[in-house]
């Protein structure tokens, strides 16, 4: 009789913990189903109707002419206001940089200043009302108990970006008439830049762009021209841009 109990009772256990199994897996399954319910679709972008209207009178696989991306830059921009004229650039490598100078102003004034006392006493008091910061060598040592605070906004003297420099003069001046530095992003082979306005007549346009290619010649992979609202329009890179 014990050992009929017995193997009752095992079985019973059994029963028991295979329903308590099943419940289990039936409420992981529901849990995953529930968090899979939660889980919202990924929303598909979808441009606005004047940037389709635009889009659709351009051909997606072909590569224009400096000439003629700037001119359908300047007919697609559909924005109220000036627009900018935006180049963005493929190059090949992550790091590659050039100083540049277009020939013809953006519109965009670059306030530029030299390191000097008066300028270090500013730093020390957290006034720092300039985009570039040009310096002598000889101040290095003072500046280096400020690089926390100049490194991330991107201001510490560099000698190469022509920024830490034996004529600080000179090179304040080349940068407020158009000079800079251009350089990728941190993490990926791109660069970004204005090269001009919607306004700008088409030839001055295409200078700053044959200027931007000249530059980075052997360097681009692709570019792009697009206005501040509009599509980006691919460049042909001429063979004797790229040698």
């Amino acid at each position: 009789m014990g050992s009929k109990k017995n193997v009752d009772m095992t079985a019973n256990e059994v029963e028991v913990k295979t329903v308590e199994t099943e419940i289990k897996e039936s409420v992981q399954t529901d849990d995953v189903e529930v968090k899979a319910e939660k889980k919202p679709a990924k929303a598909k972008k979808v441009r606005g109707k004047k940037y389709q209207a635009v889009r659709s009178q351009l051909d997606k696989s072909k590569f224009y002419s400096s000439k003629e991306a700037v001119e359908l830059v300047k007919k697609l921009s559909y924005s109220k206001f000036v627009g900018s004229v935006e180049a963005h650039v493929v190059v090949k490598e992550i790091g590659d940089n050039v100083s540049l100078a277009l020939p013809h102003s953006t519109g965009k004034t670059v306030k530029v200043t030299i390191v000097d006392a008066q300028v270090l006493s500013d730093i020390e008091a957290g006034k720092i009302d300039y985009e570039i910061l040009v310096a002598h060598p000889e101040f290095m040592p003072k500046l280096a108990r400020f690089a926390k605070v100049l490194g991330p906004k991107g201001l510490m003297p560099n000698p190469k970006n022509g920024t830490l420099t034996p004529n600080p003069e000179l090179k304040k001046k080349e940068l407020e008439a158009g000079k800079f530095n251009l350089k990728t992003e941190k993490k990926a082979p791109l660069m970004h830049l204005v090269i001009g306005k919607t306004d700008m007549s088409g030839a001055d346009l295409v200078e700053n762009v044959e200027a931007l290619t000249k530059a980075l010649k052997g360097k681009i992979v692709k570019l792009s021209l697009s206005p501040s609202m509009g599509p980006g329009i691919k460049v042909l890179i001429e063979e004797t841009e790229e040698e």
